[in-house]
């Protein structure tokens, strides 16, 4: 199940009726709640409290802990209780897809390396979208497996893609990214995002080492401004 898949049903969870209220009374909590408070809160079972509330534990929308209610130690006491709290991550879904942390988790890097290196911020951002760009090819590359084919790799880097929202489509022997997870940023801020996105994908498509691709700016309207190309090619 890739991010996009993940989040969807992390949301889609949060459309039954009590589950919904279960993750609300857990968010506005003060302390870890236990099933028991669940249950009487809401006058249902124990168990039926313990379904719902694990439920959202495995989704990622709530943690769990385990420890031994107020007023219980020592021998005898029994298996430590599982208690939920929210979970400090956060979920989120759009359609088509954007990730707007990335692109602030990049730039805030970049006014970083900008200050300390005293060097401009736009060049300061290509670097460190290129190095996001290594790390993210090298995560497709090692999921290709052992000496794998130039289709395992391909198709590894096609998941990748996908999985940041690119929505990668293969057009012969070139891949265009119909999406591009930085839209209204790109809209304000073009040449900025836009070099960004060229340098990420130079430094994904370095790291691939047999899917001979190479990155392009070639802005389409509603598609991003990159594409993979063969060496080459036209």
């Amino acid at each position: 199940m890739n991010t996009q898949a993940r989040r969807l049903a992390a949301i889609g969870a949060l459309a039954e009726p009590l589950r919904r209220d279960l993750y609300l009374f857990v968010a506005g909590a003060a302390e870890a709640v236990s099933r028991d408070q669940a249950a009487q809160n809401f006058g249902v079972s124990r168990g039926v409290a313990a379904f719902h509330l694990d439920k959202l534990a495995a989704l990622g929308l709530v943690d769990v802990e385990y420890r031994r209610p107020p007023g219980r130690g020592g021998p005898g006491a029994g298996r430590p209780a599982k208690f939920y709290r929210r979970a400090l991550g956060e979920v989120s879904f759009s359609v088509p897809a954007r990730d707007y942390e990335v692109a602030g988790h990049l730039l805030a890097e970049a006014v970083t390396v900008s200050a300390r290196r005293r060097i401009p911020v736009a060049r300061a951002s290509r670097e460190v979208a290129r190095k996001f760009g290594r790390s993210l090819g090298l995560r497709a590359r090692q999921l290709a497996g052992v000496e794998p084919t130039t289709t395992e790799v391909m198709d590894a880097a096609l998941s990748a893609l996908s999985d940041c929202g690119y929505e990668p489509r293969r057009d012969g022997a070139s891949v265009a990214l119909a999406n591009c997870p930085f839209h209204s940023l790109a809209e304000e801020y073009r040449d900025l995002v836009c070099g960004m996105n060229l340098e990420l994908m130079a430094g994904f498509t370095e790291e691939l080492q047999g899917a001979e691709l190479e990155a392009r700016l070639e802005p389409v309207d509603g598609q991003c401004c990159v594409r993979l190309t063969t060496p080459g090619s036209p």
